[in-house]
């Protein structure tokens, strides 16, 4: 798509958020400083009714309870008969059983478009050896691109997974992204903001594979400009925001890092 950030800025889409407590403000300033709109609503009554005025969803499971993952469903089916775009991120699948059963659920309930998780999630879902610990990746066994396409394939949907490289795949393509810093890793929330401005991205591109590529090539040279700038972890949050406030297509389109 040609200039994917501009075309975000201009529609101001609206991306609604069941997500987790913990990092839920990242997201929404991080969404905010791409272009688009976050609003977070959770409560069962309205959750359905947020979705139909939005562009795109936002499922993360990370602090997850069973009234939530309810609230999930009732949104995704309103996301489904509207045609929006919905972004499972599966954050802790691996962790535990409850955790991979309630996953499990949102994906035999609903149709998700664009399932997101470290290397260690994804691959659990795709039935493979994983374990994940708390939340965080551990290494798996198997080719970790064959992983995305048998996942996206099976599921007829986008598949992200993010690591060091980051491997996005619907089943006939793959994209491997090389942008991004260390530093990314240093701070608490950077898998949960990347779900956002995913779904952000696929909110104004009907490629959801082309969208989630432009989606983190973007986040990863704002991650690589950030890191130039700070000292440690807390300026490199601060300046983090402002690089990607100064994005632009014409600075990002030299430094994209992609096969």
């Amino acid at each position: 798509m040609k200039d994917p950030l501009k075309t975000l800025r201009d529609t101001r889409p609206l991306i609604h958020h069941i997500t987790n407590w913990v990092t839920i403000y990242d997201c929404a300033n991080i969404t905010r400083a791409f272009g688009a709109l976050p609003v977070m609503a959770h409560a069962p009554e309205e959750c359905a009714d947020m979705t139909g005025i939005s562009s795109a969803l936002v499922l993360n499971i990370g602090t997850l309870t069973t009234g939530l993952i309810d609230c999930m469903i009732i949104s995704a089916t309103a996301a489904n008969r509207k045609g929006i775009p919905v972004v499972l991120d599966a954050v802790g699948v691996g962790a535990t059983k409850f955790r991979d059963d309630m996953a499990a659920k949102i994906l035999n309930s609903v149709r998700v478009d664009i399932i997101k998780g470290n290397y260690s999630e994804v691959a659990k879902l795709a039935g493979e050896h994983a374990q994940t610990k708390g939340v965080e990746a551990t290494s798996i066994a198997a080719d970790p691109r064959q992983v995305a396409r048998t996942l996206a394939g099976s599921r007829s949907c986008t598949v992200v997974m993010t690591g060091k490289e980051d491997i996005i795949s619907d089943g006939k393509r793959t994209f491997v992204v090389r942008n991004g810093h260390d530093q990314m890793g240093s701070i608490v929330g950077t898998g949960c903001m990347a779900a956002s401005i995913i779904a952000s991205f696929a909110a104004v591109n009907s490629d959801h594979c082309d969208a989630a590529k432009d989606a983190l090539c973007y986040f990863g040279v704002a991650g690589e400009l950030a890191a130039g700038k700070s000292g440690g972890p807390g300026s490199f949050k601060m300046h983090l925001y402002d690089e990607v406030y100064h994005l632009s297509d014409e600075k990002v389109e030299p430094m994209m890092d992609f096969e």
